[in-house]
């Protein structure tokens, strides 16, 4: 890793402090502030963290976090987020301008930092750090951003004792010194000047300035720095670029590679069928890879997206002895339930298939008799685990014990959590059957085995070629490196197990594949289900470019053992070329479990009432890509009340409403000025960004594109007061119907941005601005004018409501695994229950929550309040409503008697 920075920086502290924590190695280049450092950045942002071959970080507080994030000793969490955030948007608007005059003219009032200091003080009453009792990246991060003021001048923290006294802790450690003394290189305070002075301003917007510092500001104020250059194409774009804008390509199945086309073949890891998945799982393949592959049809790619259920194993027929069905049973059930929860999420799959067909068996035998007879395939006695009470030989994943490398106590049969080292079951310490717990005991067996030593040549020239060309994540490339590093070794590729694709070699007949061999060649069988041309796709590598989309615990077996079969198979097979793989999403600083009842699984997300789109938004917006994040509630609800309330949604919405009420609906003469043309510019520079991040898969980095456009469009509203300009003269009035047009042209363009991320809503939005479909392309990264002058939008409403505390804390409680003896109640087969409530304490007392959740309601429409308040709280009765069926063990989805038939009075307007 290599460290790029300006002379005496404040913000590297945070680097080299985490480096010198972590014990880890970075070459720190000091450069010009003038220099242009990166091609495509026109202006320079340090520090920036080089990680590889085009990948950077550019943030110092990521920076700080990754680097930290290499070592064991420390972890992330959402409360350590959540002090960066602080750092960065609510210290740093008001620490900025205060040290530039400090470092400057030298004159500045400290009582600008009177509340931000407030907060941080009464934090550290009676602590040592900031999170818990442990040095993190947030002492860090905002130690430094402290540390070139405190120097400076020592009595902007006197009268803060307890920042004080944790200010002079840090600062008397070595880690610390050390990263001061190579920042400063001994010129002390004088160090920091030119650096600080350099460095521009953000100015604080005025909410911010009227809030405590332990608040988050509703508005974040961004401006760009944009050339006469930008703001002429801006211009010229806005006003002609309709006439020669691409339209958007239809999709037609079976879709098929096309001659001079960007094909692109996309996969995400196949979820294991006989488990529900998490809001990790989702993340982790399915939902980032659906986000992809709508950006490449805004794009209009010609993008082929397949996944499907992975139905093979021990763990399926465990499942069916559990339940009292056939494999098959259990995988048909299954197969369904995990249909609808992506439905539900709205993933937009090309196909969604399964392993469980004649074309799985067909190939995988195919490609197994290719390396057979390519002698890529060896044989060994080898020593397997068999749990004699199940009376089964157990799969590695349902094995544990502890780590032999690690001493990890729940490592897996087949890979340790903890170290990510793959290990072999049978050198499991205290092995334990993970059905019944029983210790199984040792028994030999005679295995084909997939020659990898043999393959090693073809494989790492693969890695390297395919890493260096295409999008490789970090730690798809750091795994599949250190795999090869370490040396390849045989590959067992059979098992002892009735249920899976049988091996057709003579002498292994009562064999199956191991569902690693067997699983990744789900993909072809899948997508030779969708098209008899499947080939045209699989074996196509000059004209195909093919994305794999994971979690890291898959990246070994699809950045060496499927390619390395493939390979060995010698029939001009389609590669990965770009391997996404994120990090783990945890679940309120824990783990996702089903049995304890931990975490919100993909099936329970909409008994919360809480639409998909607010799911994928928050999964996206915390999506893991550098590192570990966390879904926390309490996150959950802030992203959802700022970010898309009172950010996007309020925009839009008062953009829309506007136009309405002031111009008929009826977008008006619109005349350009200079302040609306750089506003143009701006937008044009976050579409572009937007475009280049997804292009090379950086989802998270994109969605900011989305909400800096909203934030500009709302500065612009609250800058020019069209409500003011509106009742003026005639040349105000045109004023203010340019200002709102523009604006609503950007919710245009806003709705078509986040087609990949919220799908429905961009519909909603393009509903309410009666756009054509025409629209939905992004193939210039231009902002064109799609709505032009007396062009009719719709009707205008909300797009999105408050999530209230309460609600929250229910929700939270919920899923925290205190109900999870309720669970169990409630699952319990039919034939033990004998029509009771499940769980009568829970019955009572939602039974009471929901009567006094319906006065609620009544009172308010009887009061005639607000439709959004009443809204609110009819949300939140539907959800206990839903609670209540559950704790009887009733079907929420299910309809009362007499569901549909008129009954009450009605109120004025037609009402009920």
């Amino acid at each position: 890793m290599k460290l790029i920075t300006d002379a005496g920086n404040q913000h590297t502290l945070k680097a080299l402090v985490a480096a010198n924590l972590a014990a880890v190695n970075i070459e720190c280049n000091v450069v010009n502030s003038a220099d242009q450092v990166l091609p495509f950045l026109k202006k320079n942002r340090f520090p920036v963290l080089e990680l590889g071959d085009d990948e950077h970080l550019f943030s110092a507080n990521a920076i700080c976090s990754y680097i930290l994030g290499q070592s064991e000793t420390y972890k992330s969490s959402v409360h350590i987020d959540e002090w960066l955030e602080w750092e960065a948007t609510q210290l740093q608007p008001f620490l900025g301008p205060y040290l530039a005059a400090i470092y400057g003219s030298g004159k500045a009032d400290v009582a600008v930092l009177e509340s931000s200091l407030s907060h941080l003080n009464a934090k550290l009453d009676g602590k040592a750090y900031l999170v818990e009792d442990a040095l993190s990246a947030a002492d860090i991060v905002v130690w430094a951003a402290l540390y070139p003021a405190a120097t400076k001048n020592t009595a902007i923290i006197a009268n803060y004792q307890h920042i004080q006294h944790w200010y002079q802790s840090l600062t008397s450690q070595d880690a610390f010194q050390q990263a001061v003394a190579k920042v400063t290189e001994g010129k002390g305070s004088s160090a920091f000047k030119a650096s600080i002075l350099a460095q521009p301003l953000v100015a604080a917007p005025k909410e911010l300035t009227e809030k405590t510092g332990g608040d988050l500001p509703r508005e974040e104020c961004i401006s760009h720095d944009v050339s006469i250059e930008e703001i002429s194409a801006a211009r010229e774009i806005w006003l002609h670029g309709h006439k020669t804008a691409a339209k958007p390509k239809k999709r037609v199945h079976p879709l098929l590679p096309e001659e001079g086309a960007h094909n692109i073949l996309i996969t995400s890891a196949l979820p294991y069928v006989n488990n529900v998945p998490h809001l990790g799982n989702i993340i982790g393949c399915v939902l980032s890879a659906d986000v992809f592959s709508r950006f490449c049809r805004l794009r209009n790619y010609n993008v082929l997206y397949v996944c499907g259920t992975d139905e093979y194993g021990t763990a399926t027929e465990t499942k069916a002895v559990e339940e009292g069905v056939t494999p098959q049973e259990i995988c048909a059930k299954y197969f369904e339930l995990h249909k609808k929860v992506y439905e539900w999420f709205d993933i937009d799959f090309d196909h969604f298939g399964r392993t469980t067909t004649p074309q799985q068996t067909e190939i995988a035998q195919d490609i197994f008799w290719r390396l057979h007879k390519n002698n890529y395939t060896t044989e060994d006695t080898v020593q397997q685990l068999l749990c004699q009470r199940c009376n089964r030989y157990l799969a590695d994943r349902f094995v544990e014990g502890i780590c032999p490398l690690c001493n990890y106590e729940d490592a897996r049969g087949d890979q340790c959590d903890k170290c990510g080292k793959l290990i072999v079951a049978t050198e499991l310490k205290k092995p334990r059957c993970k059905v019944c717990g029983d210790s199984p005991i040792i028994k030999q067996s005679t295995h084909l085995f997939l020659d990898l030593p043999a393959l090693l040549p073809q494989i790492e020239a693969f890695v390297k070629k395919s890493s260096s060309e295409g999008d490789w994540t970090a730690n798809s490339k750091l795994i599949a490196s250190t795999w090869i590093r370490d040396g390849l070794k045989p590959r067992c590729i059979t098992r002892d197990l009735k249920w899976g694709t049988p091996v057709p070699l003579e002498g292994y007949t009562d064999k199956v594949f191991y569902v690693w061999f067997d699983a990744p060649i789900g993909y072809i069988s899948i997508t030779a289900c969708y098209s008899k041309d499947w080939e045209k796709w699989w074996k196509n590598p000059q004209q195909v470019q093919m994305y794999n989309f994971m979690a890291k615990d898959n990246v070994p077996f699809h950045s060496i053992v499927f390619p390395g079969s493939l390979i060995g198979a010698t029939d001009n097979y389609t590669l990965v070329n770009h391997l996404i793989a994120t990090e783990y999403l945890n679940y309120e600083d824990g783990k996702f479990s089903k049995s304890r009842g931990v975490g919100v699984f993909g099936d329970q997300a909409k008994e919360t009432g809480i639409p998909a789109d607010i799911w994928r938004f928050y999964l996206l917006y915390v999506r893991p890509e550098n590192q570990d994040s966390s879904f926390s509630w309490s996150d959950f609800v802030l992203k959802n009340n700022s970010e898309l309330l009172n950010n996007l949604g309020n925009f839009i919405n008062r953009a829309l409403t506007f136009m309405e009420k002031n111009f008929g609906g009826v977008v008006p003469e619109m005349v350009l000025v200079p302040e609306d043309e750089k506003l143009l510019a701006e937008v044009t520079r976050e579409l572009q960004e937007y475009i280049k991040y997804l292009d090379k898969v950086k989802i998270r980095d994109a969605l900011r594109c989305i909400l800096n456009i909203s934030r500009l469009g709302n500065q612009h509203i609250q800058a020019n007061k069209p409500w003011v300009l509106v009742k003026g003269s005639d040349a105000d009035k045109t004023r203010a119907g340019t200002v709102i047009g523009v604006c609503v042209n950007i919710s245009c363009l806003l709705s078509v941005m986040l087609q990949p991320y919220m799908p429905q809503t961009s519909k909603i939005i393009q509903q309410q601005l009666n756009a054509d479909e025409d629209c939905n392309v992004l193939t210039e990264g231009s902002f064109v004018c799609y709505l032009k002058t007396g062009h009719k939008i719709g009707k205008p409403s909300p797009l999105f409501n408050k999530i209230e505390q309460d609600l929250v804390d229910s929700l939270k409680k919920r899923f925290s695994g205190q109900q999870s003896k309720a669970e169990k109640e409630n699952t319990a087969p039919a034939a033990a229950t004998t029509g009771g409530a499940a769980n009568p304490a829970d019955a009572e007392r939602l039974e009471k929550e929901v009567t006094q959740q319906g006065e609620v309601v009544r009172k308010l429409k009887t009061e005639k309040a607000d439709k959004e308040k009443i809204d609110v709280e009819v949300q939140k009765l539907l959800a206990l409503k839903r609670a209540l069926a559950i704790s009887k063990g009733e079907d929420p989805d299910a309809k009362p008697a007499g569901a549909g038939k008129s009954k009450g009075k009605k109120k004025k307007g037609g009402k009920k």
